[in-house]
């Protein structure tokens, strides 16, 4: 800590200037949004002045046909083939009308999905070749094997738990796939460095359809008693009138809340470890002191900040996982 704090020192330590100089302030809410954003490129780093950006192809249909090129004709507000980037929205826009094409490009996010769904395939993949060439009765699992068998256990119990000896089988490799896919992109998600510190779980399109998997798993493969406790509960009369409209508005409750909340806690963790990171920028013009302390004070918080994100990552996915189980049980109940 104190090396650190020295050093800062020494970067920052300079004589006073003659004159004041107006300093720019540093953009904080620009620099959080554009890390957290769905971009046309990808900004791998930044080297002296110089700036490494991977660009992505822009696949549109405008009413002037469909353009397919690089994200780089599109830099700095520059129009080409009739389009531009929107500065406010950050999607490309027709120049004349200032409509949106129909876009399918590749963008940041659209590359970091498959990309972690490549991974996620590959890891399961290796590690049912290792299952299929190894005597699990008389054999431990080692390397990805042994990574991959506690959690998907986990999830077969957990399914087995809550769904029940009968049906949990048949919705087991669904919760596995589902935990799985969250679990990779919520790390990725938090790694600095492509390619990983895409916001994959942070983005609400996402969620929601992860979301909308266990919805129409529930309601779709849902028991007569499932629908039954919905539609025709045995309550009193006088709430059967009621009874149903709650139990409906319920079940389309379940998808926004598993949406929100994975949403939610990922994109609330990326934007506080961003805004300890800033933090140092923010100080640099307070003078060497103050500066090289905050530094020490971000750079320690930024730490604790990536490990708690860690485990939130895990506990997340696990949460998710857990409740759509709880939810597929409740569609499979039987009735006494």
């Amino acid at each position: 800590m104190i090396l650190a704090w020295l050093i800062s020192l020494l970067l920052f330590a300079s004589p006073a200037p003659a004159e004041p100089v107006q300093e720019e302030s540093v953009d904080v809410a620009g620099i959080i949004f554009e890390h957290i954003g769905d971009e046309y490129e990808w900004h791998l780093l930044t080297w002296g002045d110089k700036h490494v950006v991977l660009h992505l192809p822009v696949i549109v249909h405008s009413s002037t046909g469909w353009h397919v090129f690089s994200s780089k004709r599109l830099e700095h507000g520059e129009s080409y083939e009739g389009l531009k980037i929107d500065p406010e929205k950050g999607k490309i826009v027709e120049v004349d009308s200032g409509k949106r094409p129909f876009d399918i490009s590749i963008t940041k996010n659209v590359l970091a999905l498959m990309m972690s769904s490549a991974l996620l395939l590959l890891v399961i993949l290796l590690t049912a070749r290792w299952y299929r060439k190894h005597d699990v009765l008389n054999e431990s699992p080692t390397g990805i094997a042994a990574l991959m068998e506690p959690l998907v256990m986990m999830v077969h119990d957990m399914a087995r738990e809550n769904i029940g000896e009968e049906d949990y089988r048949r919705y087991s490799p669904f919760l596995c796939m589902a935990f799985l896919f969250i679990l990779f992109n919520n790390f990725l998600g938090i790694m600095p460095f492509f390619p990983g510190g895409a916001n994959l779980t942070g983005n609400i399109a996402i969620t929601l359809v992860l979301a909308l998997c266990t919805f129409f798993t529930v309601n779709l493969t849902g028991t007569k008693h499932y629908y039954k406790e919905i539609f025709n509960p045995d309550v009193p009369v006088f709430l059967k009138p009621i009874m149903p409209v709650i139990e409906v508005f319920s079940a389309f409750m379940k998808p926004v809340s598993l949406t929100i909340r994975l949403f939610a806690n990922m994109l609330a963790g990326h934007i506080m470890i961003l805004c300890m990171v800033c933090i140092i920028f923010i100080m640099a013009k307070y003078g060497a002191v103050l500066t090289g302390s905050m530094t020490v004070v971000s750079v320690l918080f930024g730490m604790f900040l990536d490990a708690l994100e860690c485990l939130v990552a895990f506990i997340q996915a696990y949460v998710f996982t857990m409740l759509s189980s709880i939810y597929i049980g409740l569609a499979r109940a039987h009735g006494e």
